[in-house]
């Protein structure tokens, strides 16, 4: 039998019901070996996370304020939860630690780390498992990036020490001994990690959804989920504003291999959405896996006079943004004319030098910024298969009366990014759902 890494985010640790609901989804399946917690979130949509009960006990610490009542109220947070589950288990000793050491400016990576500390403690003795404390297992190097060696090797060998364990996320150890948390993905890097070195069959993201969704919620009615989806897919949707993991929260599983599968705590009889390698299957009727739109990018357009017979011409202007440290999303191009595609962000205070170094090196014969484009990625594994997929999106986009500025294809067809004006994504998006998706 082999080994499944689980990890239970905040929304399924928010309360005891939800602790005992986790437990006996962990119990259900004896390969899920390896626990990673979250602290505990929002138990209706007016709470607070612990989280951020403690991001504001630092914050009040730091000015010198009395922590008193903030705190006591996530020690309740946790006797609650304690007291509910029937748990002879006596954690002041523990609060009275992290409350002195946020008094005491022992830092904010400490402070936002407790709350998954506490969770995996009483978890860990709810379910009757071994407690791994994460800065025993958990390295990151003197700059802050994260020391994936050493900790493969001493979380592997920690492992093989315990048959099942419960391990804290979101934070590791600096060289120094101080803690430090994880800048994205939060507990999703640690279950990646921890799956990783236990060299897990799988690795089970829990979370208050059924998987991913094949496009935003917020725009499309019950959208679709995705029931597979590969790595490079998933990443494609994920630039591009899809609500998925997060690319620095699967590394670790993608570089092994390990397949993820997304779960909904709540509904454990939906099979979810499985993140994979590689794979030859899709679903013929769809074609595509999903769409993901964003907004936010501005057009540089470069127009020159027989400009496909100079020399180096693109090359010019790649080291113009290089030397103004500004990275560019996509480069479409015609015989007389180059288009830049940019984050308006990156524009921003250094959008006239730019221009005018793009102008003094290259000469062209005329130069046009523009805002307010919207990209859409139209993405699936199963388009290089499917014969007229690229005129089908553009018609479904055209039908709904929208003018496309700029289209974007690879030749491996695993994405068609089209750009549109921001306020047309919407209605491009859901034209596409459509179009692909028949109800």
């Amino acid at each position: 039998m082999g080994i499944k890494t689980v990890k239970f985010g905040g929304s399924s640790l928010a309360d005891a019901e939800h602790f005992r609901r986790v437990a006996e989804i962990v119990r259900a399946d004896p390969a899920r070996r390896y626990v990673v917690a979250s602290a505990p979130g929002k138990r209706n949509p007016d709470d607070t996370k612990v989280t951020d009960m403690l991001y504001r006990c630092y914050e009040k610490a730091r000015a010198r304020e009395d922590i008193t009542g903030d705190f006591e109220r996530i020690a309740e947070r946790y006797q609650t939860i304690i007291r509910e589950l029937g748990l002879d288990f006596d954690i002041s000793g523990e609060l009275a630690y992290i409350c002195d050491g946020i008094n005491h400016h022992t830092g904010r990576d400490f402070a936002a780390s407790r709350g998954e500390y506490l969770s995996s403690l009483i978890l860990a003795k709810y379910l009757r498992y071994d407690f791994i404390d994460a800065e025993s297992v958990i390295f990151f190097k003197d700059n802050g990036a994260f020391d994936s060696e050493k900790t493969h090797h001493v979380l592997q060998e920690e492992l093989k020490q315990h048959e099942r364990a419960v391990i804290p996320g979101f934070y590791g150890v600096m060289p120094n001994g101080t803690i430090k948390t994880f800048s994205r993905g939060g507990s999703d890097v640690t279950g990646s990690i921890v799956a990783e070195a236990a060299e897990a069959e799988l690795y089970e993201n829990w979370t208050d959804v059924s998987g991913c969704l094949m496009a935003d919620p917020r725009i499309v009615d019950n959208p679709r989920p995705i029931r597979t989806v590969t790595y490079r897919e998933l990443r494609e949707l994920s630039y591009m504003g899809a609500s998925v993991l997060h690319e620095e929260a699967i590394f670790p599983v993608r570089a092994a291999g390990i397949p993820i599968n997304i779960r909904n705590t709540n509904d454990t009889s939906a099979p979810g959405t499985l993140i994979v390698a590689g794979t030859n299957e899709y679903d013929a009727q769809t074609v595509i896996t999903g769409i993901a739109g964003k907004k936010g990018f501005s057009v540089i357009t470069i127009e020159k006079d027989l400009m496909n017979a100079e020399i180096g011409l693109g090359r010019k202007v790649l080291d113009v943004l290089e030397d103004n440290e500004i990275s560019f999303e996509h480069l479409p191009s015609g015989v007389d004319t180059m288009s830049v595609i940019v984050a308006s962000s990156e524009l921003e205070g250094r959008r006239e030098k730019l221009i005018a170094s793009i102008n003094r090196i290259c000469r062209p014969d005329s130069i046009v910024c523009e805002d307010g484009l919207a990209l859409l990625a139209v993405v699936g594994r199963g388009m290089v298969k499917a014969r007229g997929t690229a005129a089908r999106v553009f018609d479904a986009i055209s039908g709904a009366g929208v003018n496309i500025r700029m289209i974007d294809q690879g030749s491996s067809e695993l994405n068609i990014i089209v750009g549109v004006e921001e306020k047309d994504l919407e209605r491009a998006l859901r034209a596409i759902y459509r179009e692909f998706v028949k109800d």
